[in-house]
């Protein structure tokens, strides 16, 4: 059985390690607003991380197999329509994939 002098200190190493973590984002955020560097990356990265979504969800996407393809195709026509449209990239992201999901319902399986 451990001793209360060794739980009391795993108690208070435990909650200094959880503060100090806590507390780090506030200590360093001051400084991270009047960076270049994050100004840049947070006008970049959206399209960079939609870009990279967007390749990941195609990268088994053949369009040499109609059938299989047309779901995915016609869900892709979507979200770009959607997005021309609203420029809203939520409503673009939900409205392709409500049709995906009920093309590929129903057209594979009609």
């Amino acid at each position: 059985m451990p001793t209360p002098l060794y739980l009391t200190a795993a108690v208070a190493i435990s909650a200094a390690i959880t503060w100090g973590l806590r507390a780090l984002p506030f200590a360093v955020l001051a400084p991270l607003r009047r960076s270049a560097v994050l100004r840049y990356l947070a006008f970049h990265m959206p399209v960079g991380i939609m870009l990279i979504l967007a390749l990941y969800t195609l990268r088994d996407f053949r369009p040499t197999d109609w059938p299989a393809a047309a779901p995915t195709a016609l869900a892709l026509v979507v979200a770009v329509g959607l997005h021309l449209k609203t420029r809203n990239a939520v409503v673009s992201v939900l409205g392709a994939t409500a049709v995906h999901v009920v093309l590929s319902t129903f057209w594979l399986t009609g």
